[in-house]
């Protein structure tokens, strides 16, 4: 098992999704249990399905961004100018000089929404329009580029994509980086926003839910695709909670789009991240599960959970809020894990009336509300790439 490492505070993070803009919104409505799902209305040939749209993507980006003006780098400006998070970020620079400073980001699809506009809008020539010859929002780092033009940072620049894990690895990244000495301080998160190739791409796998999606329930039907945008920023000294503990990774190594039967890798990666924390299961108050509503995701992180944590501790799934977020996942789940330590509100399963037989005591339907200390977040992507972050109110345990 790894050894135990120095914790990192979380000096600030938000949360932009369908339920809402920032930490508000969407205490709000978890608190209250409503969902952000809608109908699917999403582009020329809708799928009949449910997903979770944010609201205000319709305007373009300020003009002095206009070189990476996409649907998804909207968002991304969205949840960047939300919570007070510009001026936090603005701070750091100004204690740790704008070089030592990294930005770790995770995104599933990056822009490819333009790249397919671009492609449905090809001139006579074969071309892409002029007012989408912008090669930058065309590549996978669109949006790591757009983000650290809008921070001003000159650090280290890092985009992951590991399918759903992909922003909640970013912490991993940023903690080991932090850790060699190599930056100070570290901006992580994740973007992703609906497409047509991530609609459709899902569908063709027969993983989309006509119906809102219902995490852990018998009767689930497979998954509600969302958007979102989600922030943090990490920093290393003393000062107010909460922290990163620890963090774990590990890949499954089974199967292209199936969890390990057996569950051997989520068990490794929240192994890692409790050892990495030096905090025992027990002491663990809530779980944000991965939670897809689909079948076999569920039932193997079902079993995990049923095994490795006693009755006391309470899990759930948000993703009948929000929708599935792709590779936002991790970073909007992350925040709402987060909430719990600082309003001890625990989400139950929304949408789900009647659970799993294989789900044991942990997963609960209803609300809880309590003293909440350390919490974990699951995020398990496609290919077995499986990620676990621990949070805590205090350094240590």
């Amino acid at each position: 098992m790894p050894s135990a490492i120095p914790p990192l505070r979380v000096s600030a993070c938000t949360a932009t999704s369908a339920v809402g803009r920032g930490v508000a919104a969407l205490d709000e409505a978890l608190a209250a249990r409503r969902s952000g799902l809608k109908r699917n209305d999403f582009g020329v040939s809708p799928l009949p399905t449910w997903i979770g749209e944010v609201e205000g993507l319709d305007a373009p980006l300020p003009a002095r961004f206009s070189p990476y003006e996409c649907r998804n780098n909207r968002l991304a400006w969205l949840g960047l100018d939300t919570d007070g998070f510009l001026e936090r970020v603005r701070e750091a620079r100004e204690r740790h000089r704008a070089t030592r400073i990294a930005l770790v980001l995770g995104t599933s699809t990056s822009s490819i929404g333009a790249s397919e506009e671009a492609y449905r809008s090809l001139t006579p020539e074969g071309l892409f329009p002029e007012s989408l010859r912008r090669p930058i929002v065309h590549t996978p780092h669109s949006l790591g580029a757009f983000v650290a033009h809008a921070l001003a940072l000159e650090g280290p620049c890092v985009t992951v994509a590991t399918a759903c894990s992909s922003s909640a690895k970013v912490f991993c990244q940023a903690e080991r980086m932090i850790r060699a000495g190599l930056v100070d301080a570290a901006v992580v998160g994740g973007v992703d926003t609906l497409c047509g190739s991530v609609l459709f791409g899902f569908n063709s796998l027969e993983l989309v839910s006509p119906d809102p999606c219902r995490p852990f329930d018998r009767a689930r039907r497979g998954i509600s695709l969302g958007e979102a945008a989600g922030f943090a920023l990490l920093e290393r000294g003393p000062g107010p909670g909460p922290y990163l503990l620890g963090h774990g990774e590990s890949s499954d190594a089974h199967h292209m789009s199936s969890p390990h039967p057996d569950g051997l890798g989520a068990r490794a990666s929240i192994g890692d991240a409790l050892a990495r924390g030096g905090v025992a299961a027990e002491v663990v108050d809530y779980i944000n599960l991965h939670g897809t509503a689909s079948q076999k995701n569920d039932e193997v992180e079902a079993k995990v959970i049923a095994d490795l944590f006693p009755a006391r501790t309470r899990a759930s799934s948000t993703k009948a809020w929000t929708g599935h977020t792709l590779g936002a996942a991790g970073i909007v789940e992350a925040v709402i894990a987060l909430r719990a330590l600082a309003t001890g509100l625990m989400p139950g399963n929304l949408n789900a009336d009647d659970l799993d037989p294989a789900c044991g005591p942990q997963i609960r339907i209803d609300n809880g509300t309590g003293e909440v200390r350390h919490v974990l977040s699951n995020s398990f992507g496609f290919g077995g790439s499986n990620c676990t972050l621990l949070f805590g109110r205090e350094a240590r345990a």
